[in-house]
Formats: structure tokens, sequence, C-alpha cells
């Protein structure tokens, strides 16, 4: 691969952009966990835990809003991290978030059937196996495989489609959300909110599952090298994204908490459909709730597949993957042996059935806060050895805030571990973290194989482009 290695085709506007991220960042995690945080937390202990995972969120995204703007380059991550840790910092951060956008991919393979299953009576059928109590079911599957394939075609077919169709199912989602959240603001019994808190251990369960549920605007430097805006622009979209997630998710569960009576929300599978039904009367009201989180399906797992195949074909043109990864289609432009990966482990997901859904999302999740803890160290560190790089986005007061988001990360890091009241689930969960780390040792070994060849400044010119003039590594 020469070092002028072919980069991505600049189409996307600040529309498509802010439709990705927000796309990303509200799935159907909504749909199907807000009951399950309110049994944990209470209606506003579960607001409050979110209000705590937006802070650290929002210290992070001024950091990444920052970096973006001043290296604009796919795979944003890696750029940072190279600059600022080098090339095993790099590594470490690309490996640990692609960790994060499969299991969100997975995850949506797996909500896929579950929409169907509500809206299809009796879509069940064909029994296959049991996993941790749960029935998995042919059909089951099919669903879930016939999306992650028609997520990695629309893909295949580029940037300017998969944006189109992210931008469609965007609106759409907004549109029901709007319909959920006036009518039951207004009707809501504030009676259903009490306990307010049922418990502090409660509020950390939840605590534990927002990075997962806010990432997405990390999506936006994936796709550096797709946007045709101004750098600046790009860096405020990111904050916006992040507030706009945090309105969402607080009005989720506020109307789930008014219009549903605490007891019972553990059993419901669809809470938020349930009381979305409850607002109108009518059990047509939940199926069109379900349909709008169908959209957020379609928004959350097209986003992160975009994000996902940027990362990683990224890791591939500066040598950390095999470079077969970093080849684009010569006419859509789309990197399709990274695509057809991510289609085969996505549509590996269904067959472990609905139980993967948690574990996906507190692995992911933790996955994630590691990958943010390293960017925000590297922010650090740019801003002290390279304090004239150009910064079209400037964050305020920055010291103040890099230090305040690598301290708010350690401490979500923190909560993962053994120890804490919101560990990990043994086995389930540190099985996929301690997989992952195994697979990337292996991976790692590959990538000093290929960069062995490399000088420094060779790699740093494929990483970072005309970016690693500025920097001197």
């Amino acid at each position: 691969m020469s070092d002028s290695a072919v980069q991505f085709r600049k189409i996307l506007g600040r529309r498509d952009v802010l439709a990705i991220a927000f796309g990303a960042m509200v799935g159907w995690s909504w749909v199907v966990l807000a009951g399950e945080m309110i049994v944990r937390a209470g209606t506003l202990g579960s607001i409050l835990a979110f209000a705590a995972g937006a802070v650290m969120v929002w210290l992070v995204g001024l950091t990444y809003a920052e970096l973006t703007a001043a290296l604009s380059r796919a795979g944003g991550e890696i750029s940072f991290t190279f600059v600022g840790l080098g090339p095993l910092g790099a590594f470490v951060c690309g490996w640990t978030l692609v960790l994060a956008y499969v299991a969100v991919c997975a995850f949506e393979a797996v909500a896929l059937p579950t929409v169907v299953s509500y809206l299809v009576p009796g879509f069940e059928v064909g029994y296959l196996y049991t996993v941790a109590g749960w029935d998995v079911h042919l059909s089951w599957v099919l669903v879930g495989v016939g999306g992650a394939l028609a997520t990695g075609l629309v893909n295949y077919f580029g940037i300017r489609f998969a944006a189109f169709a992210q931008t469609v199912a965007a609106g759409g989602l907004l549109l029901v959300g709007i319909a959920f959240f006036v009518p039951g603001v207004v009707s809501g019994d504030t009676a259903n909110l009490v306990p307010y808190v049922t418990s502090w251990e409660g509020v950390l369960r939840v605590v534990i599952m927002t990075p997962f549920l806010f990432v997405g605007f990390d999506v936006i430097p994936q796709i550096a090298e797709d946007i045709d805006i101004p750098l600046k622009a790009v860096g405020r979209i990111i904050i916006l994204s992040i507030v706009m997630a945090l309105g969402w998710y607080g009005l989720v569960q506020w109307t789930v908490g008014v219009s549903l009576p605490a007891e019972g929300l553990a059993t419901r599978a669809l809470p938020t459909a349930d009381a979305m039904t409850a607002v109108y009367g009518s059990p047509w009201a939940g199926r069109v709730l379900v349909l709008g989180g169908l959209l957020g399906i379609v928004t959350c797992w097209n986003a992160f597949f975009i994000g996902a195949s940027r990362l990683l074909f990224a890791m591939a043109r500066g040598g950390m993957l095999p470079p077969v990864f970093a080849r684009l289609h010569p006419r859509h432009g789309s990197p399709v042996a990274v695509v057809a990966a991510l289609t085969g482990v996505t549509a590996a997901a269904p067959w472990v059935g609905r139980p993967a859904l948690v574990w996906l999302v507190d692995a992911g999740s933790l996955a994630t806060v590691v990958a943010y803890l390293l960017v925000a160290v590297s922010f650090l560190v740019i801003r002290r050895r390279h304090p004239g790089l150009p910064r079209p986005y400037r964050t305020p007061a920055p010291a103040v805030v890099g230090w305040l988001a690598v301290l708010t990360t350690a401490f979500f890091i923190l909560l993962y571990l053994p120890g804490s009241p919101s560990a990990l689930a043994w086995p389930e969960e540190w099985v996929i973290v301690l997989l992952w780390v195994g697979l990337g040792l292996g991976v790692a070994r590959g990538m000093r194989r290929r960069v062995s060849t490399m000088t420094e400044g060779r790699q740093a010119r494929l990483i970072l482009g005309d970016y690693a003039k500025a920097v001197r590594l």
C-alpha cells in the first residue's frame, strides 16, 4: 500500500452527520430496557443515572470534538491515540472500540426478532435449543440473520445510500418519539413514580449501562473522511448529538414511569410499547411505537456498521490488520472485505437468543469506557506536546475538561470490576471480554509482523495522512 492510501469520498452534509450520530445513540434499547432500569433504580433514579452517564460522555465528547476537528481522519480514535500514545495505544483503543461497535450491531441483530415477535403473534416457531432459560427458535434466527445481510448490503453500496437510509429512518423515529412523549407527559400519573429511587445500588446498576446507550457520537470521527462540512461544525454536532440523546432517554424514562405502575414492569417484554398503549388506550399505539423502535434498530445498526467499517479500515490502512481490509470497492467506495466480515459476525448473534441483549450491553459498555479513557489521555498529551496543532474547534478549559474526562472514565471502569455492586456478570459478560482480549493478542502479533517492515514515519503517514506533517512524530 502506498503512502498516499486511498480515502473515502467527502459527500456527507450536516443533516447526514447529525442523523448518523443521533440515530446511533438512539436504537432499540429505549423500547426494551426502560422497564428494567426503572425496576433497578426507580424512574427518577434511572434519570439520575442517565444524567451521571451524560456528564462523563459530555466531558469525553468535548475532547472528541476538538480532536476530530484537529485530526480529521477515518477511524478517528486511531489517529488520536497514535499521536498521543503511540502505535500500541492506537491498536488497544481501536481493538477495544471494535468490540463496542460489534456489540451494538450484534445487539440490534438480536433486537430485530424481538420486534417481529411483538408484531406477529405465533412468530416463534422451529425450536432449536435453550440458552440461559430462553428458547431459541429458527424463525427468530432467520429474521436476525436477514437483518444482518440487509445491513451489510446497504453498506456495500456505499456511504451515500447508507446516509440516505439513515436520514429517512431517523426522521421517522423522531416523529414516533414526539407522538409518545407529548401526550404521555401531559396525561401521565405522577403517583406511578413512587418509589422515586429504589436503591443507590440500583442506580449504579443503571449507570454502568449508560455508556453503551450513549455510544454513537464517536461514530462521527470514524466517518471524518466522508464529511464535507467545516471542521468547526463537526465538533458542534458531536456535542449537540449528546444533548439530544440525553433528552430522548430522559423523556423515555419519565413517560414510561408516569404511564405504568412500577409493579409488574419487570415482567413486561416491551414496557415502552405498553406505556404507549396506556397513553392512547389502544393496542395499535403500542404497535406504532414498536415500529418506531424498528426504525431505531435501523438507524443504530446502520450507523455503527458504518463506524465499525471505517474503524477497521483505518486499522488495516495503518498495518494493524491485514491489508485486504483497507481495499475500497472501485465503484461504491465501500471497504468490501470489512463489510463482509462485519456481516458475518453480526449474523452469528441471533443464534445466542435474547439473553445476549444484556450481556452485550454490559460488555460493550466496558469496552466503550476503556476507549474513552484512552482518548481522554491522548487529548491531554496532544495538548501538551503539540500546542501549535491547528484546532478549528477548541474545547473550553481544556486542562480541566481533559482531567475530568480521565477521572470520570477511570471511575466508570471501576464500576465494572469485581468487588463493585455493578460488576460485570460471571461468566457470560466476562467471557465476552476475555475472549476479545485473547483474540486481540493474536491480532497484535500479526500487526507486529506487518509493521516491522515499515518505518515509523511511513506508518504515521498511513494513519494520519497529511496530519503527519503537522504533528511531526
